[in-house]
């Protein structure tokens, strides 16, 4: 069985499932179709990889012929975002009645009210919703992914749960929550509106009005850096709250490990947000938006983590502190996170169970979606509504 990836340009956070479904050998023989160069931007941001290190790697700019015939020969292809570089070779292969998935994040993320467009729904006809009859399945990438397609009706009975699966080893770095140790606190990501990194600026500062010993570290750069500076100078955060600039892939990974308590905090904008899976792996207790598409995925409010509702401040303040003062508590949420994440939320579980999925399609035609995790039934989940997002839209502007 010939497996076949496509997507726009692989990056760190693909590597590892692609990694994990290369080990099949014979079995599951797998290649990844690259149709872009990477831009310069993400390659600064620490996402390039070394191109020339993997074997299963095909530039469609550079070996044309080799990658068509994979799009339209192998026994199973799997599309990622491709930018529309390939439009016609998607066509070609998704109406060809072989196997193949679309990889998709929320198609009316700045609210679901867009689908109503006329020209919005021919494109989506297109795109997804003419292969309902055909075996294409959606790997939802996100837990509100399903509600977006199934309002055009589009895969209906196919929508699978998926995600990003990045580096999951760090569950035996992590410090825990260490008797006696000043408390460490971890936000990462890009200093952006949709990730409101001002909350954890705010709850430091709540934090040093009630008399707590704790460090914080924001990680990451962006145009919200100037704002954050000011608002630790403010509140006279300086010695707390570390604000450390931009940081590569794994001293990002090296932060969460250091730190006991994470915070993610991106509202409804966010498709998935791999930095929930990378601190869970860490063993961190996370603080999370209900609003992000990979929370609900990942996290069980209460027993692996902590979730809070329609990007509330208040809320969020309150879930973080109820960690704060209670040690024990962040610790057995930390073991519990990562415990997902190295049982099901990993590049290993997705790889075996898309090969198996796909065994089942070829030896019975009617293959049965996993119990839980990745490639298990995706249910429809209401999706932050119209008024939620309007709000939020007002408030940013």
């Amino acid at each position: 069985m010939v497996i076949t990836f496509v997507s726009n340009y692989i990056n760190h956070h693909q590597l590892p499932f692609c990694r994990a479904i290369s080990a099949f050998g014979e079995e599951a023989e797998f290649y990844f179709v690259q149709v872009m160069p990477m831009e310069e931007k993400r390659k600064s941001m620490g996402w390039a990889v070394d191109e020339t290190a993997i074997p299963f790697l095909v530039l469609y700019y550079k070996d044309r012929e080799r990658a068509m015939q994979l799009i339209l020969e192998s026994d199973v292809v799997l599309f990622g975002w491709t930018e529309g570089r390939i439009t016609d070779l998607e066509e070609k292969r998704l109406s060809s009645g072989k196997l193949s998935f679309r990889v998709s994040e929320r198609i009316y993320r700045e609210g679901q009210w867009k689908f109503i467009s006329p020209r919005g729904l021919i494109a989506k006809y297109k795109e997804h919703i003419r292969y309902r009859n055909k075996p294409v399945y959606l790997l939802c990438t996100g837990a509100y992914v399903a509600s977006d397609f199934n309002l055009i009706k589009a895969y209906p009975g196919k929508m699978l749960k998926w995600g990003y699966f990045p580096e999951s080893d760090g569950k035996e770095l992590s410090p825990g929550a260490r008797e006696g140790a000043k408390l460490r606190i971890c936000w990462a990501g890009r200093l952006i509106d949709l990730k409101h990194p001002e909350f954890a600026v705010r709850l430091a500062a709540k934090l040093k009005g009630l008399g707590k010993e704790f460090t914080m570290d924001i990680v990451g750069d962006g145009p919200l850096k100037d704002t954050l500076e000011s608002m630790v100078t403010e509140a006279g955060l300086s010695d707390r709250v570390n604000l450390t600039g931009g940081k590569r892939p794994a001293e990002v990974r090296r932060y969460m490990a250091g730190a006991q308590i994470f915070l993610f905090t991106s509202n409804y904008l966010e498709g998935w947000g791999a930095v929930v899976n990378e601190a869970m792996s860490c063993g961190c207790a996370v603080v999370a938006s209900a609003e992000a598409g990979s929370v609900p995925f990942l996290i069980e409010d209460g027993v692996n983590g902590l979730v809070y509702r329609d990007g509330n401040y208040e809320d969020f303040e309150k879930k973080a502190l109820s960690l704060i003062e209670d040690r024990d508590r962040t610790d057995s949420l930390g073991r519990r996170a990562a415990d997902t994440i190295e049982k099901t939320w990993n590049a290993k579980v997705a790889a075996g169970e898309l090969v198996r999925f796909c065994k089942e399609f070829f030896e019975s035609g009617r293959p049965v979606p996993s119990k839980d995790g990745p490639m298990s039934r995706a249910q429809v989940i209401k999706a932050p509504g119209f008024k939620r997002t309007l709000e939020e839209k007002n408030r940013l502007e």
